[in-house]
């Protein structure tokens, strides 16, 4: 028996534009928990769905449904939807369902804010579902729906966010909330910035589990509006002291969803499986591992892996547009684009279309998927295109165009492991023997005292090594303003590494400045050093985190060119537009020039340098190697 379907269209006018509700609203797992359905029981990837189909299982009102769920499909930031097929399963004859229709749009009104529509189509598959579906959704969700469109409307007018709402069913851990205090003082006591320590704490106290399961330390700076490197040096020290604890994060390169979380770098697994994509993938410090934070569960407890919903447009923000087309089948879609770069492709086909949204870019263009191949030309697009997307394979396809640029929200593990305060804090943090992982590009630089054997000559071996130790003081402190890391030491020397060129050049002038200045009852001291920029590889040395490869190696050999009171630099770091700025800003004090030079172990290249070297008002500084 054929049973009729339901149809329920639900209408709101809301205030909020749709690019401030596309946040809230297409976050399906939030508003579906908001709204009051079940969390998830069970949810697995079809090993057969190269269109990623999603089988699910749902306990409500004691019954366990189970269904088969399509690829969400959207437009950002004006519609999506997905459609639900529903399993006989446990319940057999007795499932009330047979399938679900979900369609959303957010219409831009003439004057400001939001025409929200809803739509859902729901078949009953018996007498059972007939009755159960106009109580579920015609009376009960209607009411939850309602309310949730509208209390996002009033967060978004307040100015607020879902960071700021207070937990439904915050569970403090039994003497948590004693715990909690009494680290409170004891992060004071560690110098903590109060301000931020309170709003800190509030989040730990009041939070919705939601928001604590997965803290992003730059993601809560921006929200805070406070520099992220404060926040996340907060979590950092917040975890030394037992208030956090901290995960690692192992991210898929196309969808970017988190599939495995460690709790230390050494359990970093460096092949990594996504069902959802079906690949598997190397870890990437530089991209594939991110930092983030959850309560210790001896002060609060989270409950891990709140799934009500993980597949909705919010699950992978990257992506602009999802679409599923059929054989031989062509959709328009008018999404809203930042400028930058991004691909079109789909989970069938190998590669890709490149695509650079511009402000001069075309406004109107097909994609096409065929199994010829993607073309090789970057297509220009306007900000706000209108896109024919055209598959003319003989098999289904699911369309992705996602943005190319990843979110600088995330603190990866390649910038983390780079700041001094992580290193003073986790210096057992390493990865496991043998294992290396790329961690990009960063800057190494390598600095060494002039004259060092002389003055443990002239002044004794005691007070040589007094003054040895201070200068590591001052060259820590130096590269930690500078948010880079003191890697190690080797006799009088110093590896350290910065994500940017500039700091490094910053932290070095810095510390030879302090050094060189007459102090009472402290001889000066003069340092050199250079700098090379390029790919680095992460590995564990000595129980303790280090790096190697070409760039380590050329940066040590740049540093033996140098002079006394020198900065050599390689021609990759003063080509780099800040450290270009920087230096035209220092000709007063610096003399600058370039010369080439064979390096040791790469005598077949001959390398452009740049020699930067501190000038007296007598003339240039002249101190001996």
């Amino acid at each position: 028996m054929q049973h009729r379907e339901f149809h329920y269209c639900w209408e709101w006018q809301l205030r909020a534009s749709p690019q401030q509700l596309w946040p809230l609203v297409s976050d399906t797992n939030r508003f579906d928990r908001d709204s009051g359905l079940p969390a998830y029981e069970d949810e697995q990837v079809e090993e057969s769905g190269a269109r990623g189909r999603h089988r699910v299982r749902v306990r409500m009102y004691g019954i366990l449904l189970e269904w088969t769920e399509e690829p969400f499909e959207w437009v950002q930031p004006y519609r999506f939807g997905v459609i639900r097929h529903y399993e006989p399963g446990f319940l057999g004859p007795l499932q009330p369902l047979a399938q679900s229709r979900l369609q959303v749009e957010l219409r831009p009104l003439p004057d400001g804010g939001t025409h929200l529509t809803y739509d859902l189509w729901m078949r009953p598959r018996n007498v059972l579902g007939y009755l159960a579906i106009p109580f579920q959704a015609g009376f009960i969700s209607a009411r939850r729906f309602d309310a949730t469109f509208r209390h996002y409307d009033e967060l978004i007018a307040a100015g607020e966010a879902v960071v700021d709402e207070p937990g439904r069913h915050v569970q403090f851990a039994p003497g948590g909330r004693q715990r909690l205090v009494s680290l409170r003082q004891s992060l004071l006591q560690q110098g903590a910035n109060a301000t931020l320590l309170d709003k800190m704490m509030t989040l730990i106290e009041e939070g919705d589990d939601l928001a604590l399961d997965r803290i992003r330390p730059y993601a809560l700076a921006d929200f805070w509006d406070l520099p992220r490197r404060d926040v996340l040096e907060l979590c950092l020290l917040a975890t030394r002291v037992g208030l956090l604890d901290l995960q690692w994060d192992l991210l898929c390169p196309l969808c970017r969803v988190a599939k495995e979380s460690v709790a230390r770098l050494g359990d970093v697994n460096r092949q990594v499986h996504c069902n959802t994509c079906n690949i598997d993938y190397t870890a990437n410090f530089d991209r594939s591992v991110e930092l983030t934070f959850r309560p210790n569960p001896a002060v609060r407890q989270v409950e891990e892996q709140l799934e009500f919903c993980t597949t909705g447009p919010q699950a992978t923000p990257h992506v602009a547009v999802q679409q599923v087309l059929s054989p031989g089948a062509s959709r328009v879609a008018t999404p809203e684009l930042e400028p930058g770069r991004y691909r079109l492709r789909t989970l069938e086909l190998p590669g890709g279309q490149f695509v650079r949204v511009t402000a001069g870019g075309q406004s109107e263009a097909t994609l096409q998927a065929g199994d010829e191949g993607w073309p090789h030309d970057e297509l220009l697009l306007s900000p706000t295109p209108t896109l024919t997307l055209a598959n003319s394979t003989d098999r289904e396809m699911l369309f992705i165009l996602e943005r190319l640029a990843w979110t600088d929200q995330a603190a990866t593990a390649a910038e983390v492991t780079a700041l001094q305060r992580f290193r003073d804090l986790f210096a057992n943090e390493a990865l496991r023997p043998g294992d290396q992982i790329h961690v990009g590009s960063l800057t190494i630089l390598f600095t060494d005292l002039c004259e060092s054997t002389r003055l443990y000559r002239e002044i004794g071996d005691a007070p040589a090594f007094g003054l040895v130790m201070d200068h590591f003081d001052v060259l820590r402190q130096a590269i930690h303003a500078e948010e880079g890391a003191m890697v190690k030491t080797i006799g009088d020397a110093v590896m350290a590494v910065f994500r940017r060129p500039v700091a490094a050049i910053r932290a070095i002038m810095a510390a030879q400045q302090q050094l060189a200045a007459p102090a009472p009852g402290r001889r000066p001291l003069h340092l050199k050093g250079a700098l090379h920029y390029g790919p680095t590889i992460a590995v564990t040395l000595n129980d303790r985190l280090d790096y190697f490869g070409s760039t380590v190696n050329i940066t040590s050999r740049l540093e033996k060119v140098a002079g006394g009171g020198e900065i050599i630099l390689s021609d990759t770091v003063h080509a780099d537009p800040e450290v270009r700025d920087f230096l035209a800003e220092q000709e007063r004090d610096y003399l600058i020039e370039s010369f080439e030079k064979t390096l040791r172990g790469f005598d077949e290249d001959y390398f452009c340098l740049w020699r930067v070297k501190m000038r007296l008002e007598s003339g240039e500084l002249e101190i001996g190697n």
